[in-house]
């Protein structure tokens, strides 16, 4: 039953058509000189009166450019499913990282590296994303106490650091894939509930990132939820997308749980 729900994932994700995507307005956060693409879908039956949850979502690098559209490529299907739209309605914003950055602090695209533990601000992309959910989330139809993050890869990335750059803003994340500081994990441990996925045979980030980084989580005073997928490679992201209780786990979520 796991794999039937699995290829049905991928059926539906592989029948979506440009059309279902236009649901995601295009949009623009402009700071200054910089300016940040990005991607939203409404909630269902949306009501100015009503306040929502936020699910932020960082995409991999390979779906950077200035196109707006190419990082909805992994995990736009989910949110416009609609089981999930009336179960789960929420804000969904995806922004997209220039060609020539990167959501992560790194110096390259070396995915698989040991990170150099420095406070240096942000990388211009992901200062944008702070900066346009800082302000996005101060709406009145925001639910603050139900923002949350996911990412894939460099998307992984960008979740661990958007984590312990604003350690309060977050009441779940799912890193996928991923890397980070270890050093920066006691910032937010036990204030998010976080959900790490890897592929055990991933070639281009190894498992190894996300087993330090939940370890450190632990080490915190975090309980993290980790999920090693066996003889899967770097693209645990579709794995991940087709959980069953994915959405449920993380809407599930609520800052409350921390006191603040």
């Amino acid at each position: 039953m796991k794999y039937l729900n699995f290829f049905l994932f991928l059926f539906i994700l592989n029948n979506l058509n440009s059309q279902d995507f236009k649901l995601y307005e295009k949009e623009s956060f402009i700071f200054e000189n910089d300016t940040l693409n990005y991607r939203i879908l409404k909630p269902l039956n949306y009501d100015s009166n009503q306040k929502y949850p936020v699910h932020l979502v960082l995409h991999g690098s390979g779906e950077r450019g200035n196109d707006n559209t190419s990082q909805l490529t992994h995990g736009g299907a989910l949110f416009l499913e609609k089981e999930n739209r009336e179960k789960y309605n929420s804000w969904v914003i995806f922004p997209q990282c220039s060609n020539n950055d990167r959501w992560a602090n790194l110096k390259s695209d070396t995915w698989d590296v040991s990170f150099k533990d420095t406070v240096t601000k942000p990388n211009k992309s992901l200062q944008l994303v702070i900066r346009l959910m800082d302000q996005f989330i101060e709406n009145k139809q925001v639910d603050k106490q139900r923002i949350y993050v996911s990412g894939l890869s460099m998307g992984g990335m960008g979740t661990f650091e958007i984590l312990y750059r604003r350690p309060n803003m977050f009441a779940a994340a799912t890193p996928i894939c991923g890397n980070g500081s270890t050093e920066f994990a006691y910032l937010y441990a036990n204030k998010v509930s976080i959900w790490i996925f890897h592929g055990s045979d991933d070639k281009v980030v190894s498992p190894k990132h996300s087993l330090n980084m939940a370890t450190a989580i632990i080490e915190s005073g975090g309980s993290p939820k980790m999920t090693l997928y066996e003889n899967v490679g770097h693209g645990s992201w579709d794995n991940a997308f087709a959980e069953k209780n994915y959405l449920k786990w993380i809407h599930s979520k609520t800052k409350n749980k921390y006191g603040f």
